[in-house]
């Protein structure tokens, strides 16, 4: 296991260095500049080459890269060129509260109804319970999260008024960027829980299992439910990285100040720190959150042995 882990720790720090200096170079081709074209013509030009070496930006390429590699060693993003001169690691500290609440409530949301649409899908296999689960799978899948996001505005928010439009005021401000984002999680675990407990039920030892006499909660708990989460599992990974690091349509339409709304504002001001600081940070967490899905195997199934444990 000790192996397993170095093994992995190197192969996550080599991935995040080629993913840094992918995201450095590319920033520099993007046309424009991070400053407002308006507001250095008023400079000199003498004020406007102070500007430029203030930021590093008169320096060559290669210098600006090398003392970018040498402040993300040690864990300084750098500073914003329009957010105020705030340093990128601030930035991202102070947006990701509200996208962390976001997308936990969202994957809790979803994950929960999930497996649940899927267990009763496969246990009423062909009955309208199946087709109606399928039929919420399908129109999840389908019907993108920004439609199902401007219905919930305009029947619960307008219509009822029972939750703000928009906007960050309360904890009922993130019930419905919640519920949109969480249409897509139920849909794919749904859907994948339903076929991996059909394929599971079909196997000898749930027979065996059934034969033992084992109640029916028994045979979904110990057996059925503990196969059939492995694939869930897999699939979790991604979702949970792409929701809990903020969905940059859905915090624009809600105005929900996180750092999917942050990434957007970034882009448009070609504001390269905090471009290439919320890339690295998202790269962090994707491979990190797929480490631990992968130590997560062992716990759901014991006879998983990881790749290499035992050398």
């Amino acid at each position: 296991m000790k192996k397993y882990l170095f093994v992995r720790i190197i192969n996550i720090l080599i991935t995040l260095y080629i993913i840094a200096t992918a995201t450095f170079f590319l920033m520099k081709q993007l046309p424009g500049s991070p400053f407002d074209e308006e507001r250095l013509s008023n400079l000199s030009e003498e004020q406007r080459i102070e500007f430029y070496a203030k930021y590093g930006l008169d320096k060559p390429l290669s210098e600006q890269y090398v003392l970018y590699l040498k402040n993300l060693v040690q864990g300084d993003l750098g500073d914003s060129f329009y957010f105020k001169g705030q340093g990128v690691s601030e930035l991202i500290a102070g947006r990701i509260g509200p996208s962390a609440l976001l997308g936990f409530q969202a994957v809790l949301l979803g994950f929960t109804l999930g497996i649940v649409l899927g267990i009763i899908a496969a246990f009423k296999h062909n009955t309208m319970w199946d087709f109606s689960t399928m039929l919420v799978a399908v129109l999840g899948v389908s019907v993108p999260n920004f439609v199902f996001a401007a219905l919930l505005q305009y029947y619960v928010g307008l219509k009822l008024g029972i939750l703000p439009v928009a906007f960050w005021e309360s904890y009922s401000s993130s019930i419905m960027p919640s519920l949109a984002l969480s249409l897509i999680v139920i849909a794919l675990i749904a859907r994948f829980t339903r076929n991996e407990m059909l394929e599971v039920l079909q196997q000898d030892y749930m027979l065996t299992a059934r034969a033992k006499g084992l109640s029916q909660f028994k045979v979904i708990y110990k057996h059925a439910i503990r196969n059939a989460l492995i694939p869930v599992i897999t699939i979790l990974g991604p979702i949970v990285v792409s929701l809990l690091t903020g969905s940059l349509v859905i915090e624009n339409i809600f105005g929900v100040p996180g750092i999917g709304s942050l990434f957007v504002d970034s882009i448009k001001v070609n504001d390269y720190t905090t471009i290439m600081g919320l890339t690295l940070f998202y790269s962090a967490f994707f491979v990190l959150t797929m480490l631990v899905i992968d130590l997560l195997y062992g716990v759901i199934d014991p006879r998983i042995r990881i790749s290499g444990a035992k050398e």
